[in-house]
């Protein structure tokens, strides 16, 4: 019997052996892109006059090994009422750099990159935000009731049309939370924006609800209403397909090409006031 077993296993074990195959899985890909990574944010309380952008090349799906760095390449922001040109030199490593950036409130700047003898141009106002009046600890307004939330409170300025940016992250995970907003329902009041960690439903997800001695370290930026509906996609995808959710897809930024719009770049030109702070919890 036990030789019939045995024999019987080696047998199955070489028939499962036989089926398998390698599947290649084709991966459809696209032109390479210029991306664009312009970030001019301003934290409130320095001086805000140095800034980078960082511009590299798109790569296909599985390519983990190339080197993306797009360097040689012209840089320069102006302001557009005074004419203030802010160059940005290049560091050799893909980020450009300056030291030299004034940032006005409520002012418009444009972007302009010349790369491979083709100019991409991208248009942007410096966004501000209201200052972060109160932090604390609650477990009343989440979706459960029986873990901890942070809350930032601030008075939403009484302009219409505020939207806000949010960047959350627990000290010792690997990936932030964002999340975004906008004063539609809230003008000119105070606004009290919690956030949460749910207990997982998912075995991969191995974050845990805030407990005594966590530390959240929180960044909140006013942004435009074109940042706000280019953000707000990125996020969506970024939280994965599900049966109600949207399907990935290539969103454009604001960064055109001039010389031939058929090549546009990726990413995006966005000017920011933010607070940065962090809280931890009792």
């Amino acid at each position: 019997m036990n030789r019939f077993i045995k024999t019987t296993i080696l047998l199955l074990s070489i028939a499962l052996a036989s089926c398998e195959d390698v599947i290649d899985v084709p991966v459809q890909t696209g032109p390479t892109r210029l991306v664009v990574e312009a970030s001019l944010d301003w934290e409130k309380g320095t001086a805000g006059n140095e800034q980078s952008i960082r511009l590299s090349n798109s790569t296909a799906f599985f390519d983990t090994t190339s080197n993306t760095a797009v360097t040689g390449a012209s840089v320069k922001v102006t302001n557009d009422s005074s004419g203030a040109e802010f160059v940005f030199a290049d560091l050799n490593t893909g980020e450009y750099a300056t030291s030299s950036f004034v940032p006005v409130i409520g002012q418009s700047y444009t972007l302009e990159i010349i790369h491979n003898g083709e100019t991409y141009s991208a248009q942007e106002t410096l966004m501000g935000v209201p200052d972060i009046t109160e932090l604390f600890q609650d477990t009343a307004d989440g979706f459960d009731d029986e873990i901890l939330e942070a809350h930032i409170v601030f008075t939403d300025p009484p302009e219409e049309g505020n939207y806000y940016f949010f960047r959350f992250e627990k000290q010792g995970e690997l990936l932030p939370d964002f999340e975004v907003g906008d004063d539609e329902f809230v003008n000119g009041n105070e606004v009290d924006w919690w956030y949460e960690i749910e207990e997982a439903d998912d075995e991969n997800d191995v974050r845990q609800p805030f407990a005594a001695g966590d530390v959240l370290d929180i960044d909140m930026y006013g942004i435009s209403e074109a940042y706000n509906n280019y953000i707000t996609i990125l996020i969506d995808q970024i939280g994965g397909v599900g049966i109600f959710e949207a399907t990935p897809v290539s969103v454009k930024g604001n960064c055109i090409n001039l010389t031939n719009p058929d090549n546009y770049a990726q990413g995006y030109f966005r000017l920011t006031e933010f607070n940065r702070t962090s809280y931890t919890f009792e």
